[in-house]
Order: C-alpha cells, then structure tokens, then sequence
C-alpha cells in the first residue's frame, strides 16, 4: 500500500490544515502524521503555563499527554496512523511571549539538526510515496522549523508538498495564490477536488480537539464555519518546480 507521510508541528495542526484531503486519502493509503512538538513538560511555568491555563486547563494537568489523546481519537475518525515526536512546543525552549512565538527564531534556539535527525530516521521507517509539510503561514515558531527541516531533507526521493497552515490562513485572509516565487524559487500550485463525504467526516473528525476549539475559534460552530469555508470544495497543495513529474505520475496512478 501507497504510504502518504504528513509531517505537522502541533497536535491539531494537520487536521486543521489538510483533514478532508487525509481522509479522502485514508480510504485507499496508508496516510501517516507524523506530529513534531508533543512532549510532557513537568511543572510548566510563566509563559509555558500561561498557554496551558488559556486553554482552561489546570496547573497540573499534563497538557500534552491530553492533546496525544485527542490527537489519537482524530486519527481514529478519518483512519490515519499517528506518531509523536518526542521534541517540546516553542514555549519551553526559550520563547516567553506571543511576539516571539509568532518572531523570527532565536539564535538560543539550536534544535534543528536534532529535529532533522528524527525525521531522516521517520522517513526512513515509513518509506513515504508522498511528503506533506506546511508552508508556514502565520509565522509561528514551531511551524517555520518544520518548513526548514522538510525542505533541507532531500536524502528521499519521495516528493515534497506544502499546504496551507489552518486556520492562520483563514483568519489572515493570507490564501496564497495558484503559483508564487518564494525566494526566487517558483512553487506550483496543485488542486485536489474533494469529496463531500470526505468534508464531512473531517469536520465530524476535528471535534476530537475540544482542548483547542474554544481558544482557536471560539466555539464548534464556529469551527466548522470557519475550516469549512477554507477547506471549500478543494485543497490547494504547493511543490517546486522540479516535482512536477514525480507528482504528476503519482496522482495518475496512486492518489484517489
């Protein structure tokens, strides 16, 4: 079986991004999620706890081994394999504010080449036919190492596709268009129609982060309204130039 490998910094992030477009893909392929930033920090304090507290979850609850859970339950609900990562959320390595969160990384910040090891080993032990990475909207930290170590990974030859980081391009109305020149590096657009079922099951399927949908959208409903109106009837997906082949091929032969 096809194996589709989608590598997502926070634990609701590609359910939010591409969870349609998973679940249209579960049905046929093995569809892997790959979450990076998911390890139990004891005792949080000041910043870190602060964003454990807005979530309206006490001091002592160990806010990551919930959102695992969720995460679990999600994955149950459109059919895909999860795994998490063992590295912990921008709030514990050195960033105490939300400017910094959405900043430029700091020079303290020193975990890449860790974060590139593990996911040379992943890609490695799922043999992936398919890359999914976000491009980065929003500015977030943790979303601009996952972009790095996605693109500087090029010892597979699998190819590599962005999508659109939910809901910062939503509520930014920072859609990016059919092809743009990123770094004088041209990106292609790729439109994948969905199936209505798919929509639906996927907007069942991200009811499974309550931790998270208050903060993020202010409620369920708003939720759907919102990743809904994103989603629309197709997901736009984005690679380089010189993938075109590799996806073409794929998408006549492989992708449902």
């Amino acid at each position: 079986m096809k194996t589709i490998l989608t590598l997502s910094p926070h634990l609701d992030d590609a359910a939010f991004s591409v969870g349609p477009l998973l679940a249209q893909w579960a049905t046929e392929l093995r569809v892997v999620v790959a979450t990076v930033f998911t390890k139990s920090v004891a005792q949080p304090e000041k910043f870190a706890l602060a964003c454990q507290l807005d979530k309206g979850l006490p001091a002592t609850a160990d806010y990551m081994k919930i959102r695992r859970s969720e995460d679990l339950a999600w994955a149950e609900k459109i059919g895909a394999v999860v795994t998490h990562g063992p590295f912990a959320e921008a709030p514990h390595r050195g960033y105490h504010s939300v400017q910094e969160l959405f900043g430029p990384i700091l020079s303290t910040d020193a975990i890449g080449p860790s974060l590139l090891a593990w996911w040379q080993t992943l890609r490695a032990s799922f043999a992936p036919d398919l890359v999914l990475a976000p491009l980065g909207l929003g500015g977030h930290v943790d979303h601009q190492w996952v972009r790095q170590v996605a693109s500087a990974a090029t010892f597979d030859p699998a190819p590599l596709v962005y999508f659109q980081d939910q809901p910062y391009a939503a509520k930014a109305k920072d859609a990016v268009p059919g092809s743009f020149r990123e770094k004088n590096e041209l990106l292609v657009g790729w439109t994948v129609p969905l199936r209505a079922d798919s929509r639906t099951r996927a907007l069942q399927a991200v009811e499974a982060y309550p931790s998270q949908i208050p903060f993020q959208f202010g409620g369920a409903e708003q939720m759907k309204d919102l990743l809904g109106s994103a989603w629309g009837e197709n997901i736009s997906l984005f690679h380089r130039e010189e993938a075109s082949a590799s996806i073409q091929a794929l998408r006549q032969t492989t992708l449902p």
